[in-house]
């Protein structure tokens, strides 16, 4: 469904203590689950340009994505 990073300040007291990091991810299923996953950094990280260079384009990203949503229908 929705995913966000959020400041882990922005979270209350006894939660925001739980986390070692600045950053947290949440992610909203759609049965209504929320997780909250610790994020250590947003930077680029060695696994980023795995692919080759072309390989998956944001056209080829959205054209595979379309074709997964009809497939769960």
């Amino acid at each position: 469904m929705e995913e966000m990073i959020l400041n882990v300040n922005t979270l209350p007291e006894p939660l925001h203590r739980r986390f070692r990091s600045d950053k947290v991810r949440v992610h909203e299923e759609e049965n209504g689950v929320i997780t909250l996953t610790p994020v250590v950094s947003t930077e680029p990280t060695d696994l980023w340009g795995l692919l080759p260079k072309g390989m998956l384009t944001t056209e080829k990203y959205f054209a595979q994505k379309r074709l997964d949503k009809e497939l769960e229908s």
